[in-house]
């Protein structure tokens, strides 16, 4: 089988999770429905903060899934649309998994649907860097 990886590609579409994070879970999005899905505050967000270990484990994570997912779309002949179709697709996969789990620790259908929105555009995102950054 013949991969092709894009190393910068994959590590910016990696970033990108931060980026789509940083506006998703902003006020001018979702942030105070998914703080109270949660039940947390402002101050208790902040108190319970470890930003080096949150922000750290979140960048390996990204790279981990984007080099996994760039394994996929690896083919020669890949492009932009492709990508963001099948990154599209495994988010469908993350959103349904998030969503099952939410299900069994009886989480509200605000804080799942605002998280697995998350992945679906992250995912695509993702996808369509990988694809179309041959």
């Amino acid at each position: 089988m013949d991969v092709h990886l894009n190393h910068l590609a994959i590590i910016v579409a990696a970033l990108s999770d931060l980026l789509v994070g940083a506006l998703w879970y902003s006020p001018l999005l979702f942030y105070k429905p998914w703080r109270d899905a949660n039940g947390f505050t402002d101050e208790g967000i902040k108190k319970a903060m470890n930003p080096a270990k949150t922000y750290g484990l979140t960048c390996l994570f990204a790279l981990i899934i984007s080099y996994n997912l760039a394994f996929f779309l690896g083919s020669p002949d890949m492009n932009a649309s492709q990508g963001a179709i099948y990154g599209m697709l495994t988010g469908v996969w993350a959103a349904l998994a998030f969503m099952i789990v939410g299900l069994f620790e009886q989480r509200k259908w605000g804080y799942m649907l605002i998280n697995a929105g998350y992945m679906l555009v992250a995912f695509t995102l993702k996808g369509l860097i990988i694809g179309a950054w041959r």
